[in-house]
């Protein structure tokens, strides 16, 4: 039998097998094998949109929320934190869950916070020059001339309008919806019960994030710990004591200062710019309600925000209050209170989802052709009509590249 003898080079990260036969052919090879392509990792994928887009489905309200985190997952770290107390071994913890900071983190909830108030300051300046309608029995509201003519109101008198809206001007509480949360000097400290809950003040619960991760907010003052706190399964074993909470704001002063940070009287604080400059307020407006989402998420992915797992509630700590306002499905079997669980980032900083309208001064909108039609984001509807870049994440929600019939072609389309 022939001699076989194989020899191995590489060339441009391929490599090169070279088998020879014999003797005589190692001068005269004959047979090539390229195997193990070495992978390119510098090259980048080109992310291809879809041409439409769902939005989520609409949760029934007697029914309770679905868990962001699978619930075999939540049982799996429960089974392991109780093992671990039966033993007598702490519970590890790591910033910012043992109460300590995470440094990496503090620049962040700045940057979300000054973003937070040029968002604020652009929407109500828009405000003033493009006209928003919200429906006086629903939540629905509609950026346009008109009001839209879908009929999809489920208010109490719905039924007397036929499923119409009846629609009164907007406000910006309607566009940016507030999202409130008991502030706390220390979330680890004492739980807010429902005897003293009107002694906490509550605020935006994107500021309320921004305060707990490092922000210093005068007037708001938050308890930062040197020594973190110690766990056995669910029970703090050392938390260094209570500390008296510092008085929030004199009350003799002008106002308190969260008032910059709150959509209270945005429309009579921020007068209305010159017309030239609306394009660019509105470019600046959608990149900054960009920057508050990129924000909230990245600090919720380490710092612990609960919400009601049956109303909007929204508390930013380790665990939830025990303040009895729930009056959501069964309410009564709770006694009033929360089912708290892990929240989103929807519910933190809600869309606000709304028809899109091509042609915001034409024809109003028709249950007829409803499904031709897309939605966007309160914000980013009113920013778009007001002068600004459709975003390309956005364009196949807002589905632009389909064009709506007229109403007597629509029963003939497929």
């Amino acid at each position: 039998m022939p001699e076989i003898s194989i020899q191995r080079s590489s060339f441009c990260g391929i490599e090169v097998r070279i088998v020879h036969s014999n003797a005589i052919s190692t001068i005269r090879p004959k047979i090539f094998c390229c195997t193990n392509r070495r992978p390119n990792h510098y090259t980048k994928k080109r992310e291809i949109l879809p041409q439409n887009v769902e939005l989520p489905p609409i949760l029934p309200k007697k029914k309770k929320k679905p868990y962001p985190i699978p619930l075999k997952k939540i049982q799996e770290a429960a089974r392991a934190d109780k093992k671990l107390a039966q033993m007598g071994i702490e519970k590890p913890l790591e910033p910012p869950k043992n109460g300590l900071l995470v440094p990496d983190l503090i620049p962040v909830a700045y940057e979300v916070l000054d973003t937070w108030k040029v968002l604020i300051k652009g929407l109500a300046q828009l405000l003033h020059f493009i006209p928003v309608h919200a429906c006086s029995e629903c939540s629905e509201i509609h950026v346009a001339r008109f009001g839209h003519k879908i009929q999809n109101c489920h208010g109490p008198t719905s039924g007397s309008r036929k499923s119409f809206h009846s629609w009164i001007r907007a406000s910006i509480n309607d566009v940016l919806l507030p999202i409130d949360s008991y502030h706390m000097f220390d979330p680890f400290g004492r739980r807010i019960k429902h005897e003293t809950r009107f002694s906490y003040d509550r605020i935006p619960a994107v500021v309320e994030l921004c305060i707990q991760a490092g922000v210093e907010l005068p007037g708001y003052p938050s308890r930062r710990r040197t020594e973190p706190i110690r766990m056995i399964g669910k029970k703090v074993i050392d938390m260094g004591g209570f500390v008296e909470e510092p008085r929030l704001y004199n009350p003799g002063s002008s106002g308190p200062p969260i008032m910059e940070f709150d959509t209270h009287r945005a429309h009579e604080r921020f007068p209305p710019p010159a017309e030239l400059e609306v394009p660019m307020i509105a470019q600046e407006t959608l990149k900054a309600y960009e920057k508050v989402k990129w924000g909230v998420r990245k600090l919720m992915k380490k710092y612990s925000v609960k919400a009601c797992g049956y109303c909007p509630e929204v508390h930013v700590g380790p665990w939830g209050h025990n303040a009895k306002l729930c009056g959501e499905f069964k309410h009564q079997w709770r006694d009033g209170k929360h089912g708290w669980q892990d929240a989103t980032v929807d519910e933190v900083f809600p869309p606000n989802y709304v028809w899109h309208s091509e042609d915001p001064i034409g024809a109003p909108l028709v249950s007829a052709l409803e499904r031709f039609y897309g939605k966007a984001p309160a914000v980013v509807e009113v920013c778009i009509q007001a002068g600004a870049r459709v975003p390309d994440k956005y364009k196949p929600m807002m589905r632009v590249d389909i064009v709506v019939p007229e109403d007597e072609e629509a029963r003939f389309v497929a």
